[in-house]
């Protein structure tokens, strides 16, 4: 005996209505397209993460804890990271409901910008732990806004401690995300993502029209080695046959 899915068929009743949109951002939070959207780094996450049925990988909407909760319990990351979830409820929503997801999000990250710095690194720090939110982390293109460059929480014992930072040669700094078994990397001013097992940055658009272009590139001087060749061979073939016909 089967059952139905009832929460992809609960009536449209006012509680179900969507989560307005965020308000429109100070243009000094540009960054957050700069860092996460023009590079494609959001698109590359989810390709890499897989299991698009279950996993959202999206930001710039609404978490809160469940329907009807206060405007001030609203909080917008630049990017949520969640795992074992129903994206259809959230694209319904317009956001991220705890209640009806059954969970929170995973993981979180905020960009930099002035006007929303000092939130960062308290208000929303401290709702995020409220939220239960297992990982936060905080990206600073300069290091002018957090204070620091990079730096992440996780939730041990309901309560957010630091993730350790290393500094990298050159500069770089870099921390370890146990949610995305990534690890997180400050450099040069851009945020990278690279995976552990590779010690390689996650395929990206770049980097995978790159490896296409050597691929081609490498078919084409195999054909012309090929070419070559056989070119070889008819000259010694032809050069044979005149000598047999002297």
């Amino acid at each position: 005996m089967t059952t139905a899915n009832t929460r992809s068929k609960l009536p449209f009743r006012q509680s179900l209505l969507p989560l307005p949109d965020p308000p429109p951002r100070h243009p000094d939070e540009m960054t957050t397209v700069d860092q996460l959207h023009e590079p494609g780094l959001t698109h590359s996450l989810s390709q890499f993460l897989g299991n698009p049925d279950s996993t959202l990988v999206t930001g710039e909407r609404y978490i809160i804890r469940e329907p009807g909760a206060p405007a001030t319990e609203r909080r917008a990351p630049d990017l949520l990271i969640a795992f074992g979830v129903d994206p259809v409820a959230y694209r319904r929503r317009n956001g991220y409901v705890i209640a009806e997801q059954g969970k929170p999000p995973d993981f979180v990250l905020e960009v930099a910008s002035p006007s929303t710095a000092d939130t960062d690194v308290g208000a929303k720090r401290n709702d995020y732990e409220g939220f239960r939110i297992q990982e936060y982390w905080r990206f600073d293109e300069t290091g002018e806004y957090h204070g620091t460059r990079l730096a992440g929480d996780r939730l041990v014992g309901g309560r957010y401690e630091p993730i350790d930072i290393a500094e990298l040669s050159g500069g770089a700094l870099q921390g370890y995300s146990a949610v995305l078994n990534l690890y997180l990397r400050w450099e040069n001013g851009k945020i990278g993502l690279y995976d552990p097992a590779t010690g390689k940055h996650i395929p990206t658009y770049e980097s995978e029209r790159a490896a296409r272009l050597q691929a081609e590139a490498q078919v084409e001087r195999e054909r012309e080695a090929r070419m070559l060749a056989e070119a070889r061979v008819r000259e010694l073939e032809s050069e044979l046959r005149r000598r047999d016909n002297q």
